[in-house]
């Protein structure tokens, strides 16, 4: 375990707190889990305190390279054990049809963004865990493969 200095743990702290939103995004997106994303990222963060990051010139890559393997392990465990974990929206409500009605209704426009959501869980599930990690990094937050 590595003692860092005040300095060195301040820096750190405060690169963790204001990354704090897009670290939730990716382990959120990953996971498919409110919970799972905030465990994930106290893991993340107990990880990050033990770890020598006075070489470390990318805090934010850096961050989030310890959140997606978190994740990553994470999602073996969870294949290993074949669970599914999702924030399925309540279902108690009567579809509207027609894009007329779609476009009338900010809740059922929400109802539908969840439901698309969900149905992107389902299939992300399909992915290995690596695959996952590379959709979720390339396609919704825009970093290329080649860093991936």
């Amino acid at each position: 375990m590595h003692e860092f200095t005040d300095d060195a743990g301040q820096r750190l702290a405060a690169r963790f707190e204001a990354d704090r939103p897009h670290l939730a995004a990716v382990a959120h997106r990953l996971l498919g889990s409110a919970a799972e994303a905030d465990d994930a990222l106290q893991e993340a963060w107990l990880r990050a305190r033990q770890a020598d990051t006075t070489a470390v010139t990318n805090l934010t890559g850096w961050l989030t390279t310890v959140v997606t393997r978190v994740c990553l392990n994470l999602l073996r465990a969870r294949r290993n054990r074949r669970e599914t974990f999702l924030d399925v929206p309540d279902a108690g409500y009567e579809p509207r049809t027609g894009a007329a009605a779609d476009a009338a209704d900010p809740a059922r426009e929400a109802l539908l963004a969840d439901e698309v959501g969900v149905a992107l869980l389902v299939v992300l599930d399909t992915l290995s865990p690596a695959e996952r990690v590379a959709f979720v990094l390339h396609d919704m937050f825009a970093v290329p493969f080649d860093d991936i």
